[in-house]
């Protein structure tokens, strides 16, 4: 068991980077977490089958934002962190001031943490590292921001390797 977290920023290589890391460690389960989709939105959709048509047909998907899905045995690769965040901030009603949104979303974010951590799984994760540009203007933009780069740490203070994509280069941090 091991795990390991992919960070990069947007088209940088990571999802490709992380894939060339689980090849030939079968069973291979493809965490696909998505957040909610707008079927209308043509650009999202050739992304999600780029990604989907690179995997090797022996891999299992599975897409879900459940953190009990990484509990499992074999290989999985989790793609992405940031799709999941994504999906945790609409799932706790933080967008809308809801009641108790705030501990929902740390609530969920420390069950996301603490599978990735304990999970019997050798894991490797990809996330979006979004903290090198500037403050986002809007608060939904800083919330999205800041509960990322929190989240990143954390799975980052738990992971066994570390590495960070940029222009198709890999680098291990740790």
């Amino acid at each position: 068991m091991s795990r390991v977290l992919v960070l990069g920023g947007s088209r940088s290589g990571k999802s490709a980077h992380a894939e060339a890391l689980v090849a030939g460690r079968e069973p291979v389960t493809y965490l696909a977490a998505s957040a909610p989709t707008d079927p209308s939105d043509a650009d999202w959709a050739a992304r999600v089958a780029a990604h989907r048509a690179r995997r090797p047909r022996s891999w299992r998907t599975l897409e879900s934002t459940d953190p009990g899905d990484l509990h499992r045995t074999g290989t999985v690769l989790v793609d992405s962190v940031t799709t999941w965040v994504a999906a945790l901030l609409d799932a706790s009603g933080v967008w809308d001031d809801a009641p108790g949104a705030p501990d929902r979303l740390a609530a969920a974010c420390d069950d996301l943490v603490a599978a990735f951590a304990t999970t019997p799984a050798h894991v490797v994760a990809v996330s979006d590292e979004v903290g090198l540009g500037v403050v986002p203007e809007t608060r939904s933009g800083r919330l999205f921001r800041d509960t990322l780069g929190t989240v990143n740490q954390r799975l980052a203070a738990t992971a066994d390797e570390v590495w960070f994509v940029v222009a198709g280069l890999p680098q291990r941090l740790r």
